[in-house]
């Protein structure tokens, strides 16, 4: 599912504002082919970047809100990313609302070396300002939700909303077999365990998502 189908599944229809649409990357590192990679991401996916970002409604409750988008390489966080991602949070505190940050990723984006690891302090931080100012972020990490990404501000909501089967976790499973030498259980890191495990409060079918998270606002607002 693109960012913006996830954006048409939750937002209210006509209520959505995309903020932040003309922020592009650049290639900080002089990174290989980073910058014909990111071209060649542009054209196939329509989008600028691996995140829709903007102000919108869910059943008239107005929420900031940030889609992360797979399909644009691998949903990986870099300097832009993690920029949205702030300015999301950082817009929720300007406008005294809640929000909502929708998680995939397969982590920080390599191209851009440590400015893309910065990211995770970055948005850490933005986090950190929401739970300041008392006001509610509802992460919700999908399949697959992975690296830097989980290891920052997807795990950091007040509320942490996921999907049936959704893998969320750090190093895959195949790399910390091989460096512990044992054998996972079956269910490792999807969001069944992580809930057994207290990480993730709500399991809801993709197709329920928007009426779990206005209930769930609806009841801390």
């Amino acid at each position: 599912m693109s960012a913006r189908e996830r954006i048409e599944l939750l937002i209210d229809k006509g209520s959505f504002k995309e903020e932040d649409s003309n922020l592009t990357a650049g290639n900080p590192i002089d990174f290989p082919e980073y910058t014909e990679k990111h071209e060649k991401a542009e054209h196939d996916s329509g989008m600028k970047e691996g995140v829709i970002s903007g102000l919108g409604e869910i059943n008239g409750l107005k929420v900031s809100i940030a889609c992360m988008d797979f399909n644009f390489m691998g949903g990986s966080m870099g300097s832009v990313v993690g920029e949205k991602i702030t300015s999301t949070l950082e817009r929720a505190i300007e406008h005294k609302i809640p929000a909502v940050i929708v998680a995939i990723s397969g982590g920080a984006r390599m191209q851009e070396g440590l400015f893309s690891l910065m990211q995770m302090a970055k948005t850490s931080a933005a986090a950190k300002k929401m739970r300041l100012a008392g006001l509610p972020f509802i992460s919700v990490p999908v399949n697959p939700t992975t690296g830097g990404v989980t290891a920052s501000f997807a795990m950091l909501g007040d509320i942490i909303i996921s999907e049936p089967k959704a893998r969320i976790g750090f190093a895959g499973p195949r790399v910390i077999e091989q460096t512990i030498r044992q054998k996972l259980p079956e269910n490792f890191q999807k969001s069944e365990f992580l809930q057994e495990c207290g990480m993730v409060d709500i399991i809801a079918k993709r197709e329920d998502l928007k009426e779990t998270i206005f209930k769930v606002l609806n009841n801390i607002i």
